[in-house]
């Protein structure tokens, strides 16, 4: 007999089920050396876990007869992450152990949970359930785990990927601990490890997947589509194969909703399944894919998770599957029990790099194709209605008469033509689709057609002028009497915006925005429009090679502007610390020129908005010396419909009230006033550093020089607190 080491009561199941031998994962569990062991178990999808784990606790739940004791409380807990594979588990359990007299009770979402406690009193033999259920039976009292044998956990990772961990932590710790706990999955991620060095002893690892981890039954496609055309790919690929049943996943219930309303208007016999379906339409859907009353399904991930559909030949991916573990569990709805299936990717062509790589992670093997054609799917209808019609068919005698009288009125090719059209009424139309070559292929990088030999040209306005594509295009086109498809790339930078202009007609665009120049006509006259000495990737290697990017006129100390422009109306900022450095001055080798400035307040002023030069000095990157506290410098210009307008109220800020040398306050804080706060604190400097000194720990770093005309120095250690405060210990690291 081809499984051994079975009792007799399961080896009859097996043999009315036809199962001829063992898969790899059913032989690996019933081995001797893994009787009695916990088990982690990896195996491919569709490859009979469900089997494999009710034949591995066979010897833990029966007796030597062969049959299931009698026993009120459970003994063998089978956890599935839902509802469908629940039930699925409880239907294989249910034939396998009929013989040995077993009581399966479900207790599983959207089911009547009172009449499951009531078939719990009664008794089972076997609990399946989901771990939410579960978990709720157990802290009502309801389920007793205290003569449990063992606790099998199927689709374990796709449990913890859906945050049952807490769940199902509970529920195992209501156990004994001499238990037998098995693991299966189809992937073995590392929560999965760890669950088990906390929930198993010394576990038995048996894997049951290859180095390439592709099934062997289904052959992978890959279809690239414009994303518009994803709807009309998916009506083509199921006209295409024509599947007995077929399967189509998405990644939201919204998009499981549209699909499946799109399917059934157009014709198609299809359910759905997704997370916000009761559990009554979930049955009724599942009943109609068995009976054939339904061909196509439409599902999200977890609900369909775990599901078997003997006639499903056909899955299509209709999005990217999230990672190369969701495309594995997608695709093994098909290709189950040594059956063959296709699995079909629908990638938009943008995300090309993507399938790829998840293929190339999966191990996965797929062969890249283009959409069905209107006429492939004509070509293949063809060929099937043909192989069907010339099958041997058996005739009785009312079909007999009604062919006679058919040829009596109609000769036998307005016969013939019209059993063809009566066959092609019953399938849903083809879609059209676009050409394959831009399906298939990406645009390429290079530019667009017309734009091989172009101008670039600048203007005065950025994003600091709040420029805008929308408002930039009707500009050009005014200005310079185009068109906005003879309009190339825009890029828009902070105070300018390059665009380009193919050179046959650059002449003319140049022309006619001379004429327009501050014609007056419209407030964008004003706007000055050049030609760019380059390209922008060429003026960008330019300033790599002259060391940086090269300081700005009235910029935060950047020696040269970019391609000669000058950014006056950007903010310049001091610092009270004197961060020396000017705009207008030149960057050594490429250093970054300080913030400081000629007379540089706390803050400073703002170049360019009214505030002064600061052209002067150089930063030290290792020390930074104190500017002259005197008063706040510049002008603050008022932004004012693009333009900035000079401040009439005077040429410093206010200061605040009730605040003395603080960076908001604004107020002169001079060396005479610091010598004089300093003198009349000389009586009580012995005190107040004895109270220093016990509150602080000491300082490591000193202050050197004198305020009346120094710049005083500073330790990199010491950190100045402002409002003039003592300095303090900076906190190490």
């Amino acid at each position: 007999m081809p499984f051994k080491n079975l009792p007799e009561t399961l080896q009859h199941a097996l043999m009315a089920r036809e199962y001829d031998k063992p898969t790899a994962v059913q032989a690996a569990v019933i081995e001797n050396d893994a009787d009695g062991r916990d088990l982690i178990v990896s195996a491919q999808t569709g490859s009979g876990k469900t089997v494999a784990f009710g034949l591995a606790m066979a010897p833990q739940i029966l007796e030597n007869t062969g049959k299931l004791p009698f026993l009120v409380e459970p003994l063998a807990l089978i956890i599935a992450p839902t509802r469908e594979l629940a039930l699925q588990v409880s239907r294989e359990l249910s034939w396998l152990y009929a013989d040995a007299g077993a009581q399966i009770a479900t207790c599983v979402g959207g089911m009547d949970a009172s009449k499951e406690r009531r078939n719990l009193r009664k008794g089972a033999h076997i609990i399946v359930g989901t771990p939410g259920r579960l978990r709720d039976h157990l802290e009502r009292g309801a389920l007793d785990l205290a003569k449990l044998r063992v606790a099998v956990l199927d689709e374990a990772d796709e449990m913890l990927d859906m945050g049952f961990r807490d769940d199902l932590e509970e529920i195992l710790d209501a156990t004994p601990d001499d238990r037998r706990t098995l693991l299966f999955s189809a992937t073995m991620p590392k929560q999965i490890v760890s669950l088990a060095k906390r929930y198993q002893n010394d576990a038995m690892r048996i894997s049951t997947v290859g180095e390439d981890r592709g099934h062997g039954d289904i052959s992978y496609e890959v279809i690239t589509v414009a994303p518009a055309d994803t709807e009309n790919a998916v009506v083509n690929l199921l006209r295409y194969h024509e599947a007995e049943s077929a399967m189509l996943f998405c990644g939201t219930r919204d998009a499981v909703r549209r699909l499946h309303a799109s399917l059934v208007e157009r014709g198609f016999s299809a359910v759905a399944l997704s997370g916000e379906h009761t559990q009554s339409e979930r049955n009724q859907a599942m009943q109609a894919l068995r009976n054939k009353r339904a061909r196509v399904c439409v599902a999200t991930d977890v609900a369909a998770r775990g599901l078997d559909l003997p006639t499903l030949s056909l899955v299509i991916h209709v999005e990217i599957p999230r990672d190369p573990e969701a495309l594995q569990h997608r695709s093994g709805r098909t290709g189950r029990a040594g059956r063959k299936g296709t699995a079909v990717i629908i990638a938009p062509y943008q995300r090309r790099k993507r399938v790829e790589r998840m293929l190339r992670d999966a191990k996965v093997r797929a062969e890249w194709k283009d959409s069905p054609s209107r006429e492939d799917i004509i070509a293949k209808d063809n060929e099937r209605m043909m192989s069907g019609l010339l099958e041997p068919i058996e005739i009785d005698e009312e079909d007999r008469k009604m062919a006679e009288l058919l040829l009596d009125k109609k000769t036998p090719e307005e016969i013939a033509v019209a059993l063809v059209q009566a066959h092609r009424a019953k399938m849903p139309a083809p879609e059209k689709m676009l050409d394959k070559v831009a399906q298939s292929q990406p645009r390429d990088s290079g530019p667009r057609a017309g734009f091989e030999d172009t101008v670039w040209y600048s203007m005065n306005v950025g994003h600091n002028q709040r420029a805008d594509a929308r408002w930039i295009l009707p500009v050009l086109c005014r200005r310079g009497h185009i068109t906005k498809n003879e309009i190339g790339a825009i890029r828009i930078n902070g105070d300018t915006t390059l665009f380009e202009v193919p050179r046959k007609v650059s002449a003319k665009f140049m022309e006619a925005v001379t004429k327009s120049h501050g014609s007056g006509n419209d407030d964008t006259d004003d706007i000055e429009i050049s030609q760019f000495n380059g390209t922008p990737r060429e003026a960008a290697k330019r300033r790599s090679r002259e060391g940086g990017r090269g300081g700005r006129d009235g910029d935060r100390g950047r020696s040269s502007g970019r391609d000669g422009r000058k950014y006056s109306s950007r903010p310049t900022y001091g610092n009270k610390h004197g961060r020396d450095g000017g705009r207008d001055g030149p960057r050594d080798e490429g250093k970054r020129g300080g913030r400081g400035g000629e007379d540089s307040s706390e803050r400073g002023g703002y170049k360019g908005r009214g505030g002064g030069d600061r052209s002067t000095g150089a930063r030290n990157d290792k020390k930074r010396d104190f500017g002259d506290r005197s008063a706040r410098g510049g002008d603050f210009k008022k932004r004012n419909g693009g333009s900035f307008k000079k401040h009439e109220e005077g040429s410093g800020f206010k200061k605040r009230e009730g605040a003395s040398g603080s960076k908001t306050g604004g107020s002169k804080i001079s060396a005479s006033k610091i010598n004089a706060s300093k003198k009349g604190e000389a009586g009580n400097s012995s005190k107040k550093s004895e109270s220093i000194s016990r509150s602080k720990p000491a300082l490591t770093g000193k202050l050197s020089g004198s305020f009346d005309g120094d710049k005083p120095k500073i330790d990199k250690k010491v950190k100045r607190l402002h409002r003039g405060k003592r300095p303090i210990q900076r906190k190490p690291k």
